[in-house]
């Protein structure tokens, strides 16, 4: 299409609009259809895309691939009225404003919202309807904020435990965030919001962030890192991708045209948007525009108006490139609604004390019960418990674009009070640590409370509890404080708020180990609640935690992690988590997939076939309890593809009560038995028999049979 440019002045930030470009009434932009051919709602949503593009004017066209609000971004914490970026419409054809909000699997971030769980301990709990429990409060909330677009879920991998935002994600396992990632997607989509699934592809840490070239072969990015963006497209339907800071091999993430043209759109057949990470994703104009970068958020920088114009007539891009990128994300625009629809309300109007009573509720499901020597869990009521350390007495969450302000909090020192009654705790901060040894040795049990800080654009620099520092105070040597508490009182019980694996040297000195997680606005109640049995343990790891430092994946060399001279290499290709440890035969400290229960499990009757293995699960137990039974399989090596002693393929969830037997299927498909074979390019069968192996962890394996 060529059209021309006017003489509007338009500044190099794209935060200046001309006057026609302002926000419409909140009356449906189609109500009034006379004289606009794509408010035909009888038509295709990539149809109305092209007529409407088609009657833009050439500013207009360049002003609408950038968003228009730095401010939201900053003040989006503490004021509802704010968000993470607005895309301004164009009044006179009735294109809408398009409002972006962050709001992934912790809540909404635009002002004070119902906190939730980390996204790890929402990988945690091993269940696609938690995934998409916690979906719907989001959804709730960000509509009632007037949102159009949530900016989640994160399906990036755990590759080093020490990743600062470690706390988004789902794990370390592509199957685990695959799953949990398309229920989230396909909940918040029911409710007529789109979802922006992040940060593509290979994100995988903060050091460098912003201009780390992760160096990866192909058999690894197909199988562990795209794989989850694949299932958000393929089975998700997702609306939206944001594309990361990183490069990869060598081409900025908003800029590979190899993966953004070639494999999501035309291999996988994506129909949506691409926007870019908020501030220096987009690393240059023409490379993005050529590659499919839809969008550049939170305001332009490399699609300013004059930077487009200046490509433009160079001949670096053509308006046929410019209509594409604009037909991508009207596209979408029109498919949910947001021409035929009046805007949603920032009217506050959410379920706020049902989402608090879900919060706690998915809480519960991701504790992971570690260790419990002796039956030291569950507390009775009545007894006499020493509550130690300072983060006992604090809500506990993750920095970043993920941090929801609470609408209210419950601290594990208050949900502890609470449960056991007036008289039964006393409290001690633990920076005195003799002190905390003598309040402890006073005490039936003691219940140290210790915490980790993590935060986006900063890798921790060590896994142990030493430098866990939170943002306006340092937390101590808790190594030290639990040693001296367990060396006091022999009925120690650990409780952990992390966002990611940490060494837990002073294991063996404690009877109780309980990983909680960042546990969301209504922690310290839920933790109270599995302490005291209230309710099982739901938790199990999605992470492996290791037993020193150096026996972490990717450890030991600066050129495998963080990466020297601004590259990483990710020699362990596959071999990353779970997969690592057994690769190498290495013992992890806690081991993936692990996690206790207040009763005991049974498995019999393994039956495997190419298209399912089934097992029964019995409670063994005098309680109810959840079992979480895993599958996995070990597939043979082909020539130049070696394969990890065994790889998840299935996972389900069951409440069950003393006695009770339950038969439960792991489905399996072609793609369970295939590997991505770099030189036909293409998903390629294992040959020979598969193991398979179903069990309760990575590393406790109750029945295997042979799969040909």
């Amino acid at each position: 299409m060529a059209t021309g440019l006017t003489s509007l002045a338009f500044s190099d930030t794209g935060a200046s609009r001309p006057a026609s470009l302002t926000a419409g009434t909140s009356a449906a932009p189609c109500a009034t259809p006379k004289g606009r051919p794509w408010c035909d709602a009888s038509l295709p949503p990539g149809t109305r895309a092209k007529l409407v593009v088609k009657a833009l004017t050439g500013d207009e066209k360049l002003a609408l691939l950038a968003g228009d609000d730095l401010v939201g971004p900053l003040r989006a914490t503490d004021d509802a009225r704010f968000r993470a970026g607005t895309v301004h419409g164009v009044a006179r054809l009735g294109i809408p404003d398009l409002y972006l909000v962050d709001a992934g699997s912790m809540g909404v971030k635009q002002g004070p919202n119902t906190a939730l769980a980390a996204g790890l301990s929402l990988a945690a709990t091993f269940d696609t309807a938690a995934a998409g429990r916690a979906a719907g409060v989001v959804a709730d909330e960000a509509a009632h904020r007037g949102n159009d677009v949530v900016l989640g879920p994160a399906v990036d991998i755990v590759r080093t435990p020490k990743g600062g935002r470690t706390f988004e994600s789902y794990g370390e396992d592509p199957l685990l965030a695959s799953r949990m990632g398309v229920a989230w997607i396909r909940t918040v989509q029911k409710a007529g919001l789109m979802a922006e699934v992040k940060h593509f592809p290979a994100n995988n840490q903060e050091e460098n962030r912003y201009a780390v070239n992760a160096v990866i072969d192909q058999r690894t990015l197909r199988e562990i890192y795209l794989a989850p963006f694949e299932a958000a497209v393929r089975q998700g339907k997702v609306a939206s991708v944001m594309c990361g800071y990183n490069l990869v091999n060598g081409r900025p993430s908003c800029s590979g045209k190899t993966l953004l043209d070639g494999v999501l759109r035309k291999q996988w057949g994506f129909d949506g948007m691409v926007v870019s990470d908020w501030g220096l994703a987009a690393k240059d104009t023409e490379g993005s525009i050529k590659a499919g970068l839809d969008l550049e958020m939170p305001v332009g920088v490399r699609y300013t108006p004059p930077a487009l114009a200046s490509a433009l007539t160079s001949g670096k891009i053509t308006w046929a490139d410019i209509d594409a990128r604009l037909q991508a994300r009207l596209r979408v625009m029109f498919a949910y609604g947001m021409f035929d629809k009046p805007k949603r309300a920032n009217d506050g109007e959410a379920g706020y004390t049902r989402n608090a009573a879900t919060a706690q509720d998915l809480a519960e499901q991701g504790i992971t019960l570690l260790k419990n020597t002796g039956g030291v869990l569950p507390l009775n009521t009545g007894t006499k418990v020493a509550v130690i350390g300072r983060a006992a007495d604090q809500f506990r969450s993750g920095i970043g674009s993920m941090y929801v302000k609470p609408t209210s909090t419950t601290t594990p020192l208050q949900g502890i009070i609470a449960r056991a009654g007036a008289g039964n705790v006393t409290y001690n901060d633990g920076s005195d640590p003799q002190a905390a040894a003598d309040t402890a040795r006073a005490a039936q049990v003691a219940v140290v409370v210790a915490a980790d800080a993590r935060a986006e654009d900063a890798d921790v620099t060590c896994l142990t509890l030493k430098c866990g520092t939170a943002k306006d105070q340092t937390l101590g040597d808790q190594d030290a404080l639990i040693d001296a508490v367990a060396a006091a009182n022999p009925n120690t019980v650990v409780v952990l708020q992390t966002g990611g694996p940490v060494l837990t040297p002073w294991a063996a000195k404690t009877k109780g180990i309980v990983e909680t997680w960042y546990a969301g606005q209504r922690g310290g109640a839920a933790i109270a609640r599995v302490l005291y049995g209230d309710t099982d343990p739901g938790g199990r790891l999605p992470v492996s935690f290791p037993a020193t430092e150096g026996d972490a994946p990717a450890s030991g060399d600066p050129a495998h992690y963080p990466g020297t001279g601004g590259k990483v290499t990710y020699a362990e290709g596959v071999n990353i988590g779970y997969r690592h440890y057994d690769t190498r035969k290495i013992t992890p400290a806690f081991p993936f997939g692990h996690g206790l229960s207040y009763t005991t499990f049974k498995l019999t009757g393994l039956k495997a076939t190419r298209t399912a293995v089934t097992v029964t699960v019995t409670n063994t137990g005098k309680r109810r309890g959840l079992a979480v039974p895993q599958l996995y399989l070990g597939l043979r090596a082909a020539p130049g593809a070696a394969q990890p002693p065994k790889q998840l393929k299935g996972f389900t969830k069951a409440g069950l009560a003393p006695g009770q037997s339950v038969k439960v299927t792991f489905p399996l498909d072609a793609r369970a038995f295939a590997y991505w074979d770099q030189r036909t390019r293409a998903w390629k069968r294992a040959p020979g028999c598969a193991k398979a192996m179903v069990g309760t962890s990575s590393r406790t394996i109750d029945l295997t049979g042979t799969i040909c």
